[in-house]
């Protein structure tokens, strides 16, 4: 497999640039917009075709260059479904893998950081891309932007450092011209994970840092909301008709508990697959199934007068769904804040499937 690992000096970001050498087709992770131009002209000197663009979460210390190399490639655009945009061509879950020529990358969630954070393992699990959960030596923070002590803990132990020992650490940044590490040694010498660490000991530590407000944050999170998109028109949302709440990503909301007290006046759309549908989490009791990929056919005989509430497992592909809703002219849409995870810790009805 073809490797490129570059970087922007203001942001300290590393952006990778992977191939599959037979094909030419390329992913690139973490770009930052204003590196488009020279990652552009990297990929056009290697002979390679742009297949996906991906973050490893929304960042708030850089803008991304994801917006611009859609426009300039047409490759499809990939961020986690815990995001909460809808700007992504593709919103991902722990478990998805994202094929290029013959080769994969293996999406794991890895929140803490941000709620909507990924890590990205090559198939051979010789590397892994950690973005802003581990750093060489360190750790993404976790004091803004829906940050976890507790959750990025256990996301490292639990996930990352499950990985072989061999397997290479590229992490989001560096600020002292490290370039690489592994697994062995951050379970190591991590100074916030290594051996010996307890969650509760992390999370004091977290929480005693003291660090300086992201520079860059008032500009740069907002744009990656919309993907690095600085033009893309907010929707208009009717919300007459439900307590309907707009994220910070632009996506319409409403309460898992205002669904089940009023399930019988809404329709309620599942854009889930099949698998998940019949699966453990289990579904809203008179929730129909209809995948993201298959809803705008199947929603072009709908009634548009009645409103819609679009269910599944995190929220982030039920948002997509309902933009795609309010462009088709539907008055009445949201998307179930949280998903299926939030519905069934708040304990309420599910439905599973009868053997």
């Amino acid at each position: 497999m073809l490797f490129r690992q570059l970087f922007d000096p203001d942001s300290s970001t590393y952006t990778y640039l992977l191939a599959d050498e037979e094909t030419r087709e390329a992913v690139i992770i973490d770009s930052v917009l204003e590196q488009v131009d020279r990652d552009l002209g990297l990929i056009a000197d290697l002979g390679l075709k742009l297949v996906y663009a991906l973050d490893t979460h929304v960042h708030a210390d850089h803008v991304t260059g994801l917006s611009q190399l859609k426009e300039r490639t047409g490759c499809t655009t990939i961020l986690s479904e815990r995001a909460g945009v809808s700007c992504a061509d593709r919103l991902v879950k722990d478990g998805d893998r994202i094929r290029f020529g013959g080769q994969e990358l293996e999406v794991l969630e890895t929140p803490g950081h941000t709620n909507g954070c990924l890590s990205f393992v090559t198939g051979d699990r010789r590397m892994v891309f950690t973005g802003d959960a581990l750093l060489i030596r360190g750790t993404g923070r976790t004091d803004f932007q829906q940050g976890d002590a507790h959750q990025l803990y256990r996301s490292v132990t639990e996930k990352i450092f499950r990985l072989p020992a061999s397997t290479l650490v590229f992490p989001g940044h560096d600020y002292k011209g490290r370039t690489a590490s592994s697994i062995g040694e951050e379970k190591r010498l991590n100074p916030r994970l290594g051996e010996g660490r307890t969650e509760a000991s992390f999370v004091e530590l977290m929480a005693g840092l003291g660090l300086p407000y992201p520079k860059k944050i008032d500009v740069a999170l907002p744009a990656n909301l919309k993907c690095g998109s600085t033009t893309a028109a907010e929707p208009v949302i009717p919300s007459t008709w439900a307590p309907v709440e707009v994220s910070a990503g632009g996506l319409p909301e409403v309460a898992p508990g205002w669904v089940e007290r009023h399930r019988a006046a809404v329709r309620l759309v599942d854009v889930r697959e099949q698998d998940e549908f019949e699966g453990e989490l289990g579904r809203v009791p008179g929730s129909e199934l209809v995948p993201l990929g298959a809803l705008p056919g199947a929603a072009a005989g709908w009634d548009r007068k009645k409103p819609v509430v679009l269910i599944c497992r995190s929220g982030g592909r039920s948002g997509k769904a309902a933009i795609q809703l309010l462009e088709m002219g539907f008055e009445g849409v949201a998307s179930m804040r949280g998903g299926m995870s939030a519905w069934n810790e708040e304990r309420l009805p599910t439905e599973h499937r009868t053997r």
